[in-house]
């Protein structure tokens, strides 16, 4: 990357920078190709932060389908991890889970599950796991909560056969214009979901897998306790990739926990941050880190920088953090700040080999918090920063209340925030096609084929708050 003009002598967020048009011999978006360069399979730059509100088996699942990974938060207790891993390793490589009851359960029973999943349908099934009918949430129109879904189901099934053509299914779909559908092996038995949208995209994006051909996952690990016992415990369940995350990376504790965990997973790459300046960088990447996480201070939970000046604008964090990386022969993760597509681009042109991704999925089908309504009948998650109150508590659930209320008296987030269900973009798939479709341009844009191609070809340029303001659409006359 090179700055159009001269560098500038301060510090830049993604908003203070725009990126200007080269000569281009790549011929369409399509032709882009978005492999990470930090060598971890993923075919997209996403990574779902270690969030409790946002990741978990479902969002690990659907964003390793289409190319991406999922970290799973570090306050899980270890034997839930280790069910959610096994999970993501067992589920279909193309087709959706799905939400499954049996008929003599009641539509209050599928209402409570059927926004947990973007497909939006529960597929009622006999003992021996044959689908015989579907129920979506227009079904229970007229019908009280207590009634059977066997009575208001629709019985009228297509189902897809497994190993059916993407253009097969979508066809399929729209001469009985239906949106989704069960997907059934020979003997008949139910093993997935398949929707219109889900067969376009499987011929769009490459799921991101392990050597058996499993989807990724990774597991986040914390600097206190013992590290060590924890990451080989995590390797162990199937965890593809630990994180060593702390707010404060730069601190002798990290050094320490990388150092203990590299001892004993030497195999398994190892990111941990986070960090802002190219010496943190260093650093960890000396105490034995593969990835470096960069940010302190820019995601939507957090209140670091409020609460403590600490922080560093992230488009220049993540160009700096990035180019010491390099010098050593590794990569860096952006950690936060991200809001548009362009922040996404802009991230990858800097230097990051990946992008990381909290609070704008929490609001999606697949993200971990409950589905709830508000007066209006308007879908929301509740989401929390994790070093909000509310996550210190959960972390030390474990100690004396005496010393939980020490601890809870600091915190530097978000307690509680409403993440409203966008209604054209409900689900986290949704969102990752806006995030690849403008990277995908964004490329295009600057004539790279490959996000080491974009890197090295953009050019970036500082503009004005008015700037940023003429790129913004205005959706109604003025």
């Amino acid at each position: 990357m090179r700055f159009l003009g001269s560098t500038p002598p301060y510090d830049l967020t993604y908003s203070d920078v725009f990126m200007v048009p080269s000569l281009s011999s790549v011929p369409s978006r399509f032709g882009v190709d978005l492999s990470t360069p930090d060598r971890l399979g993923t075919t997209i730059p996403v990574v779902v932060a270690n969030m409790t509100a946002v990741a978990g088996r479902r969002m690990a699942e659907t964003v390793a389908r289409r190319g991406g990974i999922t970290v799973l938060p570090q306050d899980i207790p270890l034997d839930i991890t280790e069910t959610v891993i096994q999970y993501v390793k067992t589920r279909h490589l193309i087709y959706d889970t799905p939400i499954t009851l049996g008929a003599t359960h009641t539509v209050g029973d599928a209402l409570g599950l059927i926004h947990k999943r973007a497909h939006g349908a529960v597929v009622v099934v006999d003992d021996d796991g044959l689908p015989v009918g579907i129920f979506t949430e227009h079904d229970a129109a007229g019908f009280d909560r207590f009634t059977q879904l066997k009575n208001v189901m629709s019985r009228e099934l297509v189902v897809i056969e497994a190993g059916a053509e993407p253009a097969d299914i979508y066809d399929v779909l729209t001469e009985a214009r239906l949106s989704v559908a069960p997907v059934v092996d020979t003997d008949g038995r139910l093993i997935g979901c398949a929707t219109r949208k889900g067969a376009l995209r499987s011929t769009i994006y490459s799921p991101a897998v392990d050597s058996q051909g499993r989807l990724l996952v990774a597991a986040a690990v914390g600097i206190n306790g013992d590290p060590a016992t924890k990451a080989k415990a995590l390797v162990s369940f199937g965890a593809d990739v630990l994180v060593i995350d702390t707010a404060h990376g730069h601190q002798q504790r990290t050094l320490h926990a990388i150092e203990e965990v590299r001892a004993v997973v030497p195999n398994i790459p190892i990111v941990a941050g986070n960090v802002v300046t190219p010496d943190g960088t260093r650093d960890l990447i000396n105490a034995g880190a593969d990835i470096i996480k960069v940010g302190v201070g820019p995601g939507a939970m957090c209140t670091t920088r409020m609460m403590t000046g600490v922080g560093r604008p992230q488009f220049s964090a993540v160009h700096d953090c990035a180019e010491e990386a390099r010098k050593h022969g590794k990569v860096i993760w952006a950690d936060g700040g991200v809001r548009h597509p362009r922040d996404v681009a802009l991230a990858l042109a800097a230097g990051a080999a990946n992008v990381m991704f909290g609070s704008w999925l929490a609001g999606t089908y697949e993200s971990a918090a409950d589905t709830l309504r508000d007066p209006d009948g308007r879908l929301f998650k509740e989401s929390f920063g994790m070093a909000s109150n509310r996550a210190v508590k959960n972390r030390n659930r474990s100690e004396t209340p005496f010393e939980r209320a020490r601890k809870e008296l600091f915190e530097e987030g978000i307690s509680t925030s409403r993440m409203y269900l966008d209604p054209d973009r409900p689900g986290v798939e949704d969102i990752i096609d806006d995030i690849v479709a403008g990277v995908r341009s964004s490329c295009t844009y600057a004539g790279a084929a490959s996000i080491p191609d974009f890197h090295e070809r953009a050019v970036v340029g500082v503009q004005s708050a008015a700037g940023y303001s003429e790129g913004m659409p205005v959706g109604t006359s003025w």
